[in-house]
């Protein structure tokens, strides 16, 4: 474990909701406070959710140095997986640190969400790049996705505060230890991850629970706008009562605009990550860079692959 003159570890955090989200800045916060950690920042200067493992790869990144009280902070035009990278280098730097936290995230992460996460993939570019890792999610929504929420909120009820996230930090603060400490000794695994998820009453949690990943999702569509109007409509969390209409009989020059849309919620009922945390656990997963497919999937193409080519196609491939 590399300490700094002070004897504190070091705690590399980023995110995907931006150096200034609320999620960010309170893990910081709480960070800073107890007084153990020396505190690093390098998190994109926007937010890039749901960017996956992107990275920026055809043009250089900037690195601005800004202001957060106890840390040592980057705003970085890229990505999670980035920022996570340039952090760990030494090339911002000057030492790698002992372990990287990715959030905390403005929403939850489980299931086949993983997938699309910037968050997860932050503490996912960490540990290829071997250094420990944590991606922190926050069911802040409630089970409810970004608009559904601003449609609430617009009622003027069930408000969320932004210093929610103080408390899912302080909240935290038990694993991060417990991981830190496992870290110091050389007895931490270095074969995984662990993505967190916190419950959307944390005041009320039922306690940390060990699960795997399920395979919930929400299946999204698209659904066209053909205004301005509708556009901001969209943007603002409120439901159009115009319905897109599609000329075919005539081309136009003017661009066309889409909007995602939910079209199915996708839940397993199993013991894993999404049950447990709808129940009001704090779901630890450990997760690795692969995901293989499952065992009656391989046993399948074991024996499909041989006879390949016993079984030619009827017509030649160009």
């Amino acid at each position: 474990m590399e300490e700094d003159g002070n004897n504190k570890p070091t705690i590399l955090v980023t995110n995907d909701d931006g150096i200034e989200a609320p999620g960010l800045l309170g893990l910081v916060h709480v960070l800073v406070s107890t007084g153990e950690f020396k505190v690093l920042v390098c998190a994109p200067d926007e937010e890039r959710s749901a960017v996956s493992h992107g990275v920026i790869w055809a043009h250089p990144l900037s690195a601005k140095l800004v202001d957060i009280d106890g840390a040592t902070a980057f705003a970085v035009s890229g990505t999670p997986a980035d920022c996570a990278s340039l952090g760990v280098s030494k090339a911002l730097f000057p030492s790698v640190p002992d372990l990287v936290i990715c959030g905390i995230n403005k929403g939850s992460n489980s299931g086949y969400h993983v997938i699309y996460s910037g968050t997860v993939a932050g503490a996912r570019e960490a540990f290829l790049n071997g250094v420990p890792a944590l991606s922190i999610s926050y069911d802040w929504y409630g089970g409810c996705t970004k608009d559904q929420l601003m449609n609430v909120q617009s009622a003027g009820v069930n408000k969320r505060n932004a210093d929610d996230f103080k408390l899912a930090a302080e909240v935290c603060l038990p694993i991060i230890r417990r991981v830190m400490a496992e870290i110091k000794s050389q007895t931490y695994p270095q074969k995984c991850f662990l993505n967190i998820d916190l419950p959307a009453d944390l005041a009320r949690h039922k306690g940390f629970k060990l699960t795997k990943q399920g395979t919930s999702l929400i299946k999204l569509g698209w659904k066209q706008v053909t205004s301005e109007m509708q556009l901001q409509e969209r943007k603002f969390g409120r439901d159009s009562a115009t319905e897109a209409t599609t000329e075919t009989s005539k081309a136009s020059q003017e661009p066309l605009f889409f909007f995602r849309e939910i079209r199915e919620l996708q839940f397993d009922d199993d013991d894993t990550d999404y049950r447990f945390l709808q129940e009001g656990y704090i779901t630890v997963t450990p997760l690795s860079a692969l995901s293989p497919a499952e065992k009656d999937c391989q046993t399948f193409f074991e024996g499909w692959l041989p006879n390949l080519f016993d079984h030619p196609t009827s017509s030649p491939m160009l």
